[in-house]
């Protein structure tokens, strides 16, 4: 089972690509689609749709994962967030691509065995999980700990 990991956010949109065979995780590949913040917001959307769109034809996943939604402080920023959101599930819906949707906490739990975890403490798991694979950044780790927590969450199903 090939599992793409996605945390979208209209700047930097991190993905993250692993292999579940049982129990067994491996890295296939991460990265960060990064916008940019000068250009148009239907331009910012579509550079993001067609990066993940890119992504999966490459990879060619059997599922998505990605963090639900959460409600910023700035009503501004939570609209970009389900914006950039949007443009990502958008990609996925046209490569009919299935999307589990799991909470932040959940994802933190599945990860790290609390849902208090700070993102150190997410990061130095993804090392043990995933030894020897170089991350792209804090929104690719974000993202491949979504695909970890679906392999994870998955079997419990």
């Amino acid at each position: 089972m090939i599992i793409l990991g996605l945390d979208p956010s209209l700047s930097c949109t991190g993905w993250g690509v692993i292999r579940a065979e049982g129990s067994r995780l491996s890295h296939v590949a991460n990265g960060q689609v990064k916008t940019d913040a000068k250009a148009p917001m239907a331009l910012r959307l579509a550079h993001l749709q067609t990066a993940l769109a890119d992504v999966i034809v490459s990879h060619r996943p059997d599922r998505a994962a990605c963090e639900e939604v959460f409600v910023n402080k700035n009503p501004q920023s939570t609209l970009k967030l389900a914006q950039a959101r949007g443009a990502v599930l958008a990609a996925c819906g046209a490569a009919n691509l299935p999307v589990n949707e799991h909470a932040a906490r959940l994802v933190k739990k599945a990860v790290v065995g609390t849902g208090a975890a700070d993102k150190a403490q997410v990061q130095a798991m993804l090392k043990v999980l995933l030894p020897g694979a170089a991350i792209a950044g804090a929104d690719a780790a974000d993202a491949l700990a979504a695909a970890i927590a679906d392999a994870h969450l998955s079997k419990s199903w």
